[in-house]
């Protein structure tokens, strides 16, 4: 084993090997985790309140862009990590530097969904990026294959980053399509910058990074679980639905972590651009939709003891919308291609199936026994040794392009 050098040195950033053995999470990453823990619970719990008091469009408007900043800040150290981590002092330095900008921008949160004010969130994000960008630059200082594509990444994400400041200048009623226009323009960073030099990605270690914050997200369901039983034993009147709700929450949670450890996500990095963005990308719908769970559990107990604006129907949709989004992205992603076709009708059924959960007397009742019938499949089907073969590409007219 080499010798590592004095914490004091800084050590030459260079790629890591993306083939190299017992790859893990970091103590650095984990503590970098825990910042998000409270942002991600400071949305859900704005999110709840909008649902809750009938702002139901606002609110997830509100909390879509809010949770953007927080995915897309989390994602892009997570793969920066996997590429370059030194885990010197200056490259401890840095990270710390990000977790303060998302304690900044947690606090800025209440902010976006009570008056539409993006300052502090503008501002913590941005200082999130700023330490990111200075990171890209010293993983530039080093010649080989990766150096055009993290210039491209500083570069990219600077530019980013004066827009999202101008932002702060957009009157009101505009915020929401500049919003999209800047948020593409934040997707298509790794676009450009990864055309220019690939830079290297450990499967295992991305995958179990995700699942790290997968237990993060499901862990914000299991408070509201807990947040049911305590009401129950302020409210006796409500006792029996909000143990069952309790109940049923932690089943349901349970679930969904299930269906999500279930496939063997590395071989869903193969190597390819393409798969790896659909990766990460399509996270950002499973991530939220894992938060707007907690959320929607809280306003079903809000809709039990008759403190919600929303009708009954409407407080289910809330726990079930986030339930269907979850299970078809992990199912799209992940598990279609190491499934047979029993699980991949079976995920899909049931996420369209949850959608019904609303007509039946007991909240989270029917979604509770669908996700017992999916996990149960998964357990009879293991996923597959070798992945499906995809289905064969349609020959190219005369003349066209084959890439």
């Amino acid at each position: 084993m080499p010798d590592t050098p004095p914490r004091s040195r800084l050590v030459r950033m260079t790629a890591r090997d993306p083939q190299e053995p017992g790859r893990t999470a970091s103590p650095l990453e984990l503590f970098f985790d825990l910042v998000f823990v409270v942002a991600v619970s400071v949305a859900s719990v704005q999110l709840h309140h909008a649902l809750t008091e009938g702002h139901v469009g606002s609110g997830l408007a509100s909390y879509g862009m809010v949770f953007f900043a927080i995915w897309w800040a989390w994602m892009n150290f997570t793969w920066f990590a996997t590429s370059f981590d030194t885990d010197d002092w200056l490259y401890r330095v840095l990270t710390i530097v990000q977790m303060s900008g998302v304690l900044v921008l947690a606090a800025g949160i209440e902010g976006v969904f009570v008056d539409g004010d993006f300052t502090v969130v503008v501002a913590g994000y941005v200082l999130m990026r700023v330490a990111m960008i200075a990171q890209w630059l010293r993983a530039s200082g080093t010649s080989g294959p990766t150096r055009g594509a993290t210039r491209a990444y500083a570069a990219g994400i600077a530019v980013v980053q004066v827009c999202w400041l101008a932002f702060l200048a957009v009157p009101p009623g505009a915020q929401g399509i500049v919003w999209m226009v800047l948020a593409a323009a934040e997707l298509a960073v790794p676009v450009v910058a990864e055309s220019r030099g690939r830079t290297p990605w450990h499967p295992h270690h991305v995958t179990e990074r995700y699942g790290l914050f997968t237990l993060i997200l499901l862990g914000e369901s299991l408070l509201a679980s807990s947040n049911a039983i305590i009401e129950a034993l302020h409210d006796e009147q409500d006792l029996g639905s909000l143990i069952s709700v309790a109940v049923l929450t932690v089943v349901v949670t349970a679930a969904l972590w299930w269906v999500y450890f279930w496939p063997p996500h590395h071989h869903a990095l193969d190597g390819r651009l393409s798969r790896s963005l659909r990766y990460g990308y399509v996270h950002y719908f499973v991530f939220a939709a894992a938060g707007a769970f907690s959320a929607g559990i809280e306003v079903e107990i809000d809709a039990l003891t008759g403190h919600t604006a929303l009708s009954d129907v409407g407080a289910s949709f809330t726990v079930t919308v986030p339930i269907a989004l979850f299970v078809l992205g992990i199912w799209w992603i992940a598990i279609r291609d190491h499934a047979d076709r029993v699980v991949n009708l079976a995920l899909p059924a049931g996420a369209v199936l949850v959608l019904l959960d609303p007509v039946i007397p007991v909240p989270v009742t029917l979604t509770a026994v669908i996700m017992v019938a999916i996990v149960v499949v998964l357990v009879r089907h293991p996923p597959l040794s070798e992945p499906r073969a995809p289905r064969a590409r349609r020959r190219p007219e005369r003349g066209a392009p084959t890439s």
